[in-house]
């Protein structure tokens, strides 16, 4: 079986591309695998480090308003068609898989226009442009959400609910290592704190009041990922607002977590964006949420994300402009003081999870080729 992948620009479009092509591959055994993407994302970096082909085209995403500037990027973008026509007629793949990104719209629809197979996987609530336009290209859409089925003005029998890929190790961690792992008390709840592999500077500022109300705790600890380019500027405002983390005995403060996995099996109570990938880890494991969206996403996909989540009953989402410290600190006391609200949180982040998307995905893509 030969497969082209493609999805670029964030690792939110990069790792649940690679988490598919895992789980193909251990559906299927031998598989040839090519990633296109461009130059300038991620993808050029971290595709080649998993061992995987990678090729690369010139393509650009359009300027969100009337501009000239997007009369040249027509033309890129016609040329990168044809650049992607030439990957497809060179490596004549079974099917073609995107993740987001506008890279994806060249290759998906350079494919479709010659009959291969062609997949999307959606994961917001909210598609994006490219994946909207792909839609009435490709053979079927799977999505993250059920809620993102009725943005696409296609026929319903395309789209597939999934739920959103994650990582096996993210399941395959449990408490007792994750605990241990980083650390932690096993008799105190905790509270993971992450903005995302960038860190999100609102979040980092509100947490200051955070860990000035639960320093020296006894019932509650709190793992707090700021983030590399914060982490420097925090630690010294932490300082300076007499918080002493070495001694406090239940703050710990990174500024970036390889462990992930075990950082999410030991969280009783998370504060995140609202990302997909995150929140799709977030359910898979079950752990309540307090989600301050990213205001400037595209199509300000991360709050329809989150009022789903909190709809659902499996978070408490804050906008970035309501985001304050005092704010944060009463919702946290109001949730670790409630047990059986944070456990009818827990249980109802559980229902949304879909650990199993990816081997659904890898099965849809496996039945696509068939066909």
């Amino acid at each position: 079986m030969r497969i082209i992948v493609s999805g670029g620009g964030t690792g939110g479009h990069i790792y649940p591309a690679i988490t598919i092509i895992r789980a193909i591959e251990r559906l299927v055994g031998s598989c040839e695998i090519l990633y296109v993407g461009t130059n300038r994302g991620l993808e050029a970096d971290i595709i080649p480090k998993e061992g995987l082909a990678f090729k690369a085209i010139e393509v650009s995403g359009f300027v969100r308003r009337l501009t000239l500037q997007n009369v040249a990027i027509l033309f890129k973008s016609l040329k990168s068609v044809w650049d992607a026509k030439k990957i497809v007629d060179e490596f004549k793949p079974d099917v073609v898989i995107g993740t987001g990104g506008y890279v994806c719209g060249p290759i998906l629809l350079a494919a479709s226009l010659k009959g291969v197979p062609t997949i999307i996987q959606e994961q917001n609530v909210i598609p994006g442009i490219t994946n909207k336009i792909l839609a009435r290209f490709v053979r079927k859409i799977a999505l993250g959400y059920q809620e993102a089925g009725k943005y696409f003005s296609v026929d319903q029998t395309k789209m597939v609910y999934t739920g959103n890929p994650i990582r096996r190790e993210v399941m395959e961690c449990s408490r007792t290592k994750g605990i241990s792992a980083l650390g932690l008390n096993p008799e105190r709840k905790t509270i993971l704190i992450s903005g995302g592999s960038r860190g999100a500077h609102s979040i980092n500022q509100a947490m200051l009041k955070v860990h000035k109300h639960f320093n020296g705790r006894t019932d509650v600890q709190l793992l707090h990922v700021t983030g590399k380019s914060e982490y420097n500027d925090i630690v010294r405002l932490f300082a300076e607002q007499g918080i002493d983390v070495k001694s406090s005995g239940n703050i710990i403060i990174k500024p970036y977590l390889y462990n992930m996995p075990e950082a999410l099996a030991a969280a009783d109570l998370a504060v995140f964006r609202a990302g997909a990938v995150g929140l799709a880890e977030l359910t898979a494991r079950g752990i309540p949420s307090v989600l301050v969206p990213y205001p400037y996403a595209a199509e300000n996909h991360q709050e329809f994300n989150a009022r789903v989540m909190e709809k659902s009953g499996a978070a408490l989402a804050i906008r970035d402009a309501d985001l304050d410290g005092l704010k944060l600190s009463e919702v946290l006391e109001n949730l670790v003081s409630d047990p059986a609200k944070l456990n009818n949180m827990a249980v109802a982040s559980k229902k949304l999870g879909c650990p199993e998307a990816a081997d659904q995905i890898a099965k849809l893509v496996v039945t696509l080729c068939n066909k």
